[in-house]
């Protein structure tokens, strides 16, 4: 008989029994203390509630698609005939190979799928045929809420959401006897891999103080201020909303407008100056802008009542003071990233409307006005879901940061779940020390007044876009937004989606020039020229659809940066003298980059 026929455990011998029983003790003891941590913080009432909301949601969901087939005895048959079609076809094939025959599998996982990389999971049968069992039944399953009738378009995203959740959460890679690397790690090392697996488990229960915080990273190889966010500036002012760093100049003559960041509140700032190399921040003051960086804080109950409103007054419109008063200038060029940008869209409207003139021009990184075809985030927004986090809100006055880090990193969870799932906890190794990841677990929380704002006047009822959307007793309306925009997304952002940002640049009344990026909603903008990775495409106005403007764009090999600061230079090309931080009699606070973005949950 074929090796590859062999029952699987006979390829995996344990080197030393004796050891192995040793570790088995140690990690069923390792398992008790993860227990512990999880039950402790329950016990003493420091964790209030389950709640069962979300589960709720997901089986009134799933049990709409359900009805939809049990409605119909010839659909419902039918449906589970091409389920069994698959398995049939699955046994056939395997019978093939335990005969020793050619066989085409009755399924294959994409060449992307890393959970199946590993050589066994086609070589030795037993893992391929659990992994094809696993294939055919997830590929059924998305096939069953895509073919589904009588679904609204919300109820249909949500039920593809759950359903691919669910069927990466029982896939056979996150399991110890179902994975061939698993298996062949814990016999090679005794099952020393376990006992670590189990101690990273409970560490991080701990850390989550009851809720499992997953460590993406090292965070021990990471310390802003030293290794992260190390740009050369000054905390020049601060309010109960934010901090404004101004960086230091590094050219002679600097450009006479300043410019003004914007970042998303949804997470911290150095995601522009993760470090020397990667840093958009650095690059523009090397370039011989003059930067601004807005640090939201990291709020807590005292920020409850902080709405869009006191954002746009407390935030952007005061740093526009904070900078004339710091290089008399009053004209600026602003960038807004992600719901900075959205932001930063408000307070353009807020200003046309108020006659206020001094941003002159705007770039949005991944920013969307238009919410109409709003990424995978929309997935969790309706007037239900809302209305229960308004409520958990309601509480504490905000919105831990877990729970945001936790729906992004849901939006990957392949990649950003289950694959840290299988390294911490079964494979025992520590992850990687990566700047990235350091910064995507930094979670910020949400105050609760801003944060209902948001997803009901934009995610929910899409009103910027409609010109209803109200602040500070104006009706905003972005059409009169005249002044030049350059509006930067990226080919495969699944939270700004490209046509999203497509579809907003029509709101504007001015100029807008719509730039598309190779990669994601991170690497697509944080892509230094020194690099040379990627791509960019431009093709000027976004007008008509996504898909006719791509056929007439032009494809430019590496970073968009140097694009981007020649359409600033094309806009104004006046230079001043450098302004350092201090200038003017402003009054230095702290050193860059400041103690707002140092408060970790």
């Amino acid at each position: 008989m074929a090796d590859d026929r062999q029952h699987p455990m006979l390829q995996y011998i344990i080197n030393n029994p004796e050891a192995f029983a040793q570790n088995l003790a140690k990690t069923l003891e390792n398992a008790g203390k993860a227990l512990a941590a999880y039950i402790e913080p329950r016990e003493q009432g420091k964790i209030t509630h389950e709640s069962t909301d979300e589960l709720t949601g997901v089986v009134k969901t799933l049990a709409q698609v359900g009805e939809y087939w049990a409605s119909d005895p010839q659909r419902a048959l039918e449906a589970q005939g091409r389920l069994w079609s698959g398995y049939i076809d699955l046994w056939n094939s395997s019978l093939k190979r335990m005969m020793g025959e050619q066989s085409e599998p009755a399924v294959k996982a994409p060449v992307t799928d890393k959970r199946f990389a590993d050589p066994d999971w086609e070589n030795n049968q037993y893992f391929d045929f659990v992994k094809q069992i696993y294939l055919i039944t997830s590929q059924w399953a998305e096939e069953m809420v895509h073919e589904a009738q009588g679904l609204d378009e919300h109820t249909r995203h949500k039920a593809e959401f759950y359903v691919t959740q669910i069927s990466n959460a029982l896939s056979p890679s996150n399991f110890l006897l179902t994975n061939p690397e698993l298996l062949r790690l814990t016999m090679e090392s005794n099952g020393e891999n376990l006992v670590k697996g189990m101690e990273h488990l409970a560490e991080d229960l701990k850390t989550g103080k009851g809720e499992l915080k997953i460590r993406q990273t090292d965070p021990s190889k990471f310390k802003l201020g030293e290794n992260l966010g190390t740009t050369k500036g000054k905390v020049i002012a601060q309010n109960d909303v934010c901090q404004v760093i101004q960086y230091d100049p590094t050219t002679d003559t600097v450009l006479k407008r300043p410019l003004m960041i914007v970042p998303p509140w949804i997470n911290k700032f150095y995601i522009l100056d993760l470090n020397p190399e990667k840093s958009f921040i650095k690059w523009a003051v090397d370039q011989g802008h003059t930067v601004f960086v807005i640090s939201w804080v990291n709020p807590d109950e005292r920020q409850a009542q902080k709405s869009f409103e006191h954002y746009m007054k407390e935030g952007i419109l005061n740093t526009l003071d904070v900078i004339k008063r710091a290089t008399r200038q009053e004209e600026v060029n602003a960038i807004g990233y992600c719901v900075g940008g959205t932001l930063l869209a408000v307070t353009l409207a807020y200003m046309a409307q108020t006659g206020d003139d001094r941003i002159k021009t705007a770039t949005f990184f991944t920013t969307q006005v238009d919410f109409t075809y709003a990424g995978d985030l929309k997935v969790f927004v309706d007037e239900e879901q809302i209305s229960i986090l308004e409520k958990r809100m309601a509480e504490s006055g905000y919105l831990d940061g877990s729970k945001m880090s936790s729906a992004f990193n849901m939006l990957r969870s392949n990649d950003l779940i289950w694959s840290y799932v299988v390294n911490n906890y079964l494979k025992g190794k520590e992850p990687f020390p990566f700047d990235l990841l350091y910064w995507n677990s930094d979670s910020t929380r949400m105050p609760a007044a801003n944060h209902s704002f948001y997803l009901r006047n934009c995610y929910l009822d899409n009103k910027l876009s409609k010109g209803e959307m109200e602040i500070g007793g104006e009706t905003l309306d972005l059409s009169r937004v005249k002044i030049p925009i350059f509006n930067l997304a990226t080919r495969e952002d699944h939270i700004a989606p490209p046509k999203s940002v497509f579809l907003g640049s029509g709101c504007f009344g001015g100029p807008v020039e719509y730039v598309l990026s190779g990669s994601g909603h991170i690497a697509g903008v944080v892509n230094p020229p020194v690099k040379n990775k990627y791509q960019y495409w431009t093709g000027g106005e976004a007008r008509g659809t996504l898909e006719n403007w791509l056929k007439n764009a032009k494809e430019h090999p590496g970073s968009w940066w140097p694009y981007w600061d020649e359409w600033i230079r094309k806009n104004d090309p006046a230079e001043a003298k450098p302004r350092k931080p201090g200038a003017n009699r402003v009054k230095i606070l702290d050193d860059a980059p400041g103690s707002y973005v140092m408060n970790r949950i």
